[in-house]
Parts: C-alpha cells; sequence; structure tokens
C-alpha cells in the first residue's frame, strides 16, 4: 500500500467519522425550541451532505486499502493484528451496506432498523480501526527500534582454504 492511500483513507476516515457524529448529534440529540422545525440545529443538512458526499469516496479508497493491504494480510503466515483486522473489515462491510440502504429504503420500520445497524457497526469500525492503527504502529516502532539479527556466516574454522 502506497503512503499517499494510507494518508488518504485515514484523512477520508477522519471526514466521514466526524460528519456522521455531527450528524447524529444534530438529528437526534439536540431539540429545536419551535414546535414546527424540521431540523433540529442548522448544521444538521450540511452534515449530511457531507457524509453523503465523502462517503463513497471513502469506500473507493477503502477497496484500494483491501487490494493492497487487507488481502495480503488475509494470506500471509504471520498472524498479528489480525483480530482488529477483521472487526475492522466486517463492520466496515456492514457499515457501508446499511449507509447504501438507508439511502433506498422508504419503510419507516426498516429505516430505523437500518439507521441503527449503520449506528453501530460505524461506531464498532471506528472504534475497531482505531485500535488497529495504534497496534500497527506500535509493531512497526518494535520492528524499527529492535536491532538488526546478526548474519549467519558460514563456519570456515576447520576448513582448508
Amino acid at each position: 500500500m502506497k503512503k499517499w492511500e494510507r494518508w488518504s483513507f485515514n484523512a477520508l476516515h477522519v471526514v466521514v467519522a466526524a460528519t456522521g457524529t455531527a450528524y447524529f448529534w444534530t438529528k437526534y440529540l439536540l431539540r429545536s425550541d419551535d414546535p414546527f422545525a424540521v431540523i433540529n440545529h442548522p448544521w444538521q443538512p450540511a452534515m449530511l451532505s457531507l457524509h453523503v458526499l465523502a462517503a463513497p469516496v471513502f469506500i473507493v479508497f477503502f477497496g484500494m486499502l483491501f487490494h493492497g493491504h487487507t488481502l495480503q494480510k488475509i494470506t500471509s503466515p504471520t498472524k498479528s493484528n489480525r483480530r482488529t483486522g477483521w472487526t475492522s473489515l466486517l463492520s466496515f462491510s456492514a457499515m457501508a451496506l446499511s449507509g447504501y440502504l438507508l439511502q433506498v429504503v422508504s419503510n419507516s420500520t426498516w429505516l430505523g432498523a437500518l439507521a441503527w445497524v449503520h449506528v453501530s457497526t460505524s461506531v464498532l469500525f471506528v472504534a475497531g480501526y482505531t485500535v488497529h492503527l495504534v497496534i500497527g504502529w506500535h509493531v512497526s516502532v518494535a520492528a524499527n527500534s529492535s536491532p538488526a539479527p546478526e548474519p549467519i556466516l558460514p563456519d570456515t574454522a576447520g576448513s582448508p582454504s
């Protein structure tokens, strides 16, 4: 995986998480004083718009990350950081699918259920991916700080020259 892909994915992760959190806050946790208000806060439509515009780009970068990182790690013999990787992969898949379905479903029961699936899998993804990054960073620092192993040289003491 290239450095710009990793940085772009992480930046989009922050944007999508921040706009999703802000939208959740303005829609579900704030209440307007006006009993006839359609929205609870003036930022509510902007946060939803930014979230819906950034999410597909985030999904595209996830596809690049999946191709350049995830498939290699799944097939590699090393087992480090796999639990949080699988948590991130599965929760991302459920989060993306539920986010997509939220835009096309019109039944209020399904909308409510999908909204809570989307929110819960989003929280799980943000937490799992954050832990995945922290563990990966610790593994990387530990690998770079340990001294390189001594090369194994053939024993030439007893052989004639």
